[in-house]
């Protein structure tokens, strides 16, 4: 077991936990949740030996095998499948010290370490690790194509997925993901979440993402004020505790009272006007359970809601008969189309000012390009966008992030954005997205990934929009942070487009879901597991499209082989009198490729000198007699195949 005794630790002299006492079983499956800057990051530097405590004890099994995703990845020349294969370490060593010995084979040990090594790759069931790997890459969202591309060229968003097909090709005895999702869609997720439910080891996941923590931990390990607390159950389960705990301060209890009427009000309203599409039913189920997170949130250190827009033009936005991509736009009277990659065509609809969509898809279907459209970064190449008289954007993707000046503080770009408003007004806005004390004028290019995200929010929600449009909003935010959005959201009056791979987030906001699929944008009739189970059906279908075209493939080689063959022979007969030779050949070939790769396993088995000192030598007697029997079988079957070939030969020179 992992285990504490009054641990204290600290990062740059400041001190994050002190007097953690606690044990992590074998087999657990750990949220570590808290605050950004808390500690989380830290104590999986701790257990990885990188960084040590300042007071106390952290103890785990000595030999026990550890994975974790690693940082960045090196412009390697390596191929993708390769690079996740060098995951598994014994695997690889086990693979060089063939190499060696084989090169050696005619030396009596070496021949002994061969049967070695090959009876340890067989426990390790190495002879299949290609085969587990490409299901990991799959599973991630890589295509077959992709095993062969050098590491190198991958963007850095893959990268961060190779890096974590790698971890968990790791045959690991405890693995540490921090943030593990961030770089990947829904389906990469859904996958993710039932690899890991299977995954036999201890797991420390740190995660922002409540509905995969849900789905994957048995016990969650909050740090909150300096302290380790465990919990037993998913976060939700560490919910509810903890709002029990805070309800029993009078002060947070009578707050809880005025947030859970006040939140009643609201879904009472939703619940009036909303449709019986299935995924406004599934919304209303979630409103229902959102007076529990509100009252395990209710000291949250953000306080900010939307302002009330200040009109509303209905439609908000039409696109109508647009093509959209990138590349060179349509000339009126001109049949060329130009140059240009089409991502949708035809596409039609109108945003309202009660439209509130989630966007689905797969990663790469669009989703962002759709985003930019709305937004008016990317203009129809042929066809309309039309903007509403009253129009008034609020549009946020990761890439705005760099529109921050790193050299100037929250309330630098607050006063730039709003000159003529009081500083005091400014500080207490930026306060309710915990921009206190010396933040508020501090440069935010020191800031973390889920500050800048702060900010950037902060300033859009400030201009008033009365459409927003949110792209993946929620990536590097804390839970406290994205429950606040979560209710800031459901009570502003704005249209809102939403892409997320944060169900709960989409659940609770969002009224219709739209899918992003094959060049197109159409209505999806269901609700996030309905989703679930479209991408397992796209999965099965994608496997027996490619299935058959192999089968294609293989049909077209052989008949290719045939048509040459019968060429070279110079007439239908000869053909004919080819066929049953060459039938014969191929099945002596695949009989011989089975019985060879048994007689391999059997060899290993052989050489496994714990079978020669049992008593019982009823196994060796069989082994050795289906060895005998497999040798006489190779044997008779390759003299057949030569001679076939021979009677080839003959035909053709004839």
């Amino acid at each position: 077991m992992i285990l504490l005794r009054d641990l204290g630790f600290s990062r740059n002299g400041e001190a994050l936990v002190t007097g953690a006492t606690l044990q992590l079983h074998p087999g657990w499956k750990v949220g570590l949740t808290g605050a950004n800057g808390c500690g989380k990051s830290s104590f999986l530097g701790l257990l990885r030996g990188e960084l040590h405590a300042d007071r106390g004890d952290l103890e785990r099994p000595p030999g026990w095998v550890l994975a974790h995703v690693a940082q960045d990845t090196p412009a390697l020349p390596d191929a993708a499948l390769e690079f996740v294969l060098d995951g598994d370490a014994e695997l690889r060593q086990i693979e060089r010290d063939l190499a060696a010995a084989e090169a050696h084979h005619d030396d009596h040990h070496a021949g002994e370490q061969i049967g070695l090594l090959h009876s340890r790759l067989s426990e390790i069931d190495g002879y299949a690790a290609p085969a587990r790997a490409a299901a990991l890459m799959h599973g991630l969202g890589f295509s077959d194509e992709d095993f062969r591309r050098p590491v190198a060229e991958f963007s850095g968003g893959w990268r961060v997925r190779l890096n974590l097909a790698r971890a968990l090709m790791c045959r690991s005895d405890l693995l540490l993901l921090d943030e593990p999702t961030n770089h990947l869609d829904l389906d990469a997720i859904i996958w993710l979440e039932a690899w890991l439910k299977s995954y036999p080891g201890t797991l420390i996941l740190i995660s922002h993402d409540r509905d995969f923590l849900d789905v994957v931990t048995s016990h969650i390990l909050a740090i909150e004020n300096g302290k380790m607390q465990l919990f037993t159950g998913n976060y939700s389960a560490c919910e509810r505790a903890r709002a029990e705990r805070l309800a029993n301060d009078l002060a947070l209890a009578a707050k809880q009272k005025r947030e859970a009427a006040h939140l009643q009000s609201y879904i009472d309203r939703f619940r009036a006007k909303a449709s019986k599409a299935r995924q406004a039913q599934s919304r209303i189920k979630m409103l229902a359970k959102m007076g529990d997170i509100v009252a395990a949130h209710i000291d949250t250190p953000f306080s900010f809601s939307f302002p009330e827009p200040s009109g509303f033009s209905d439609p908000l936005l039409l696109v109508d008969d647009a093509r959209v991509g990138y590349g060179a736009p349509c000339v009126p009277g001109n049949s060329l189309r130009g140059q240009a990659t089409v991502i949708f065509d035809q596409l039609r609809f109108t945003l309202r000012p009660d439209s509130r969509i989630g966007l689905l898809g797969r990663n790469g279907a669009g989703k962002s390009t759709l985003m930019k459209l709305l937004a008016g970064e990317l203009q129809p190449l042929a066809g309309s966008r039309e903007a509403g008289r009253n129009l008034k954007l609020g549009y946020f993707a990761q890439h705005q992030l760099e529109q921050l000046r790193p050299a100037e503080s929250p309330l630098w770009h607050m006063i730039k954005l709003e000159p003529r408003t009081r500083e005091q007004d400014l500080r207490n806005y930026l306060g309710g997205f915990d921009f206190r004390g010396d933040m508020v004028d501090a440069p935010c290019g020191r800031f973390s990934g889920g500050e800048k995200t702060r900010l950037a929010l902060a300033l859009m929600i400030r201009t008033a929009p009365n459409l927003l449009l949110l792209d993946e909003p929620t990536n590097h935010l804390d839970l406290e942070m994205r429950e606040a959005l979560t209710i800031a959201l459901q009570e502003t009056e704005a249209g809102m487009v939403l892409v997320s791979h944060d169900r709960h987030l989409l659940r609770a906001t969002c009224d219709e879901l739209w899918l992003v699929a094959d060049g197109k944008v159409t209505p999806f009739d269901g609700d996030l597991d309905d989703y679930a189970d479209w991408l397992n059906q796209s999965r099965a279908a994608e496997k027996a499209a490619e299935r058959e075209k192999s089968q294609q493939r293989r049909e077209s080689a052989a008949e290719e082989e045939r048509r040459k063959a019968a060429a070279k022979s110079g007439s239908a007969a000869t053909l004919a009198a080819r066929r049953p030779l060459l039938k014969e050949s191929e099945k002596l070939e695949q009989q011989l490729a089975g019985w060879q790769s048994e007689l391999k396993l059997l060899e290993t088995r052989l050489a496994d000198q714990s079978l020669y000192a049992s008593p019982d030598s009823r196994l060796l007697d069989d082994l050795t007699l289906r060895q005998n029997q497999l040798t006489q079988n190779i044997e008779a079957a390759e003299s057949r195949w030569l001679e076939i070939q021979e009677l080839l030969e003959d035909d053709q020179e004839s």
